[in-house]
C-alpha cells in the first residue's frame, strides 16, 4: 500500500538503523503515549532485537509487524503491529500504531489502520481489530474514530505509561459476522 509517498511493508530486519534513527528523532513527542524505553531500544542493536522478536511472533501466527517507509528517501515514517492475534471463537487482534511527527496530519495513520483491518478481515479472518488510547490522546482517537472504529469502555489504569499507570479509553472495529473457520 502507498499514501502521499509513503509505502505500508512488513518489517524486516534492514529496517533496523533507519527505526532507530527515527525513533531518537521522535523521542520526545513519542514519551507522553509510550512506555518507559531503555536507552538500548533507540539503538540499531535494540531495533535489531526487538524486530527479530517481531518476526519470530509473525512466525508463531502472533503479530504482523508493518512499517511505514517514505518512498523518496526510504527513510521509516511510522510503523503499525497487529498483535495479539487469536483465531478460534475469538478471533480477534490488537492495534498499535505510530507515525513520524514531521508526517504527523497527512492520513498515513489512518490509512494504516484501514490497511491492517483489510488484512486482518480478508487474510487472517479475524472478527475483530481492537485498540486503545491514553484518555488525553485525541489525535488517536480520530484516528481511530475515521477508520470505523467505536469505543467500547474505559480501562482504568490500563496501561504504563511515561511513568505511571494511566487510564485508557477502549475501541474496537468489527470486520464481519461471518462464523469462524477453523
Amino acid at each position: 500500500m502507498v499514501i502521499n509517498g509513503v509505502e505500508m511493508r512488513e518489517v524486516t530486519l534492514a529496517d533496523a538503523a533507519g527505526l532507530a534513527e527515527t525513533l531518537r528523532r521522535n523521542r520526545g513527542s513519542m514519551r507522553p503515549f509510550e512506555p518507559y524505553r531503555p536507552e538500548e531500544f533507540y539503538t540499531e542493536h535494540g531495533q535489531l532485537d526487538r524486530i527479530g522478536g517481531l518476526l519470530a511472533e509473525r512466525e508463531a501466527g502472533r503479530v504482523r509487524p508493518y512499517v511505514l517507509i517514505d518512498t523518496t528517501t526510504g527513510a521509516p515514517v511510522g510503523g503499525i503491529n497487529l498483535g495479539s492475534i487469536a483465531l478460534g471463537p475469538f478471533r480477534s487482534g490488537g492495534l498499535g500504531y505510530w507515525v513520524d511527527q514531521e508526517w504527523a496530519g497527512r492520513g498515513l495513520a489512518t490509512a494504516a489502520v484501514q490497511e491492517v483491518c483489510r488484512i486482518a478481515r480478508d487474510e487472517l479472518g479475524l472478527h475483530r481489530v481492537e485498540a486503545s488510547t491514553l484518555v488525553d490522546n485525541t489525535a488517536s482517537q480520530r484516528v481511530l474514530a475515521k477508520a470505523g472504529f467505536e469505543q467500547y469502555g474505559m480501562a482504568p489504569k490500563y496501561l504504563h505509561i511515561n511513568g505511571a499507570w494511566r487510564d485508557h479509553h477502549l475501541f474496537q472495529r468489527l470486520l464481519h459476522d461471518d462464523p469462524p473457520t477453523y
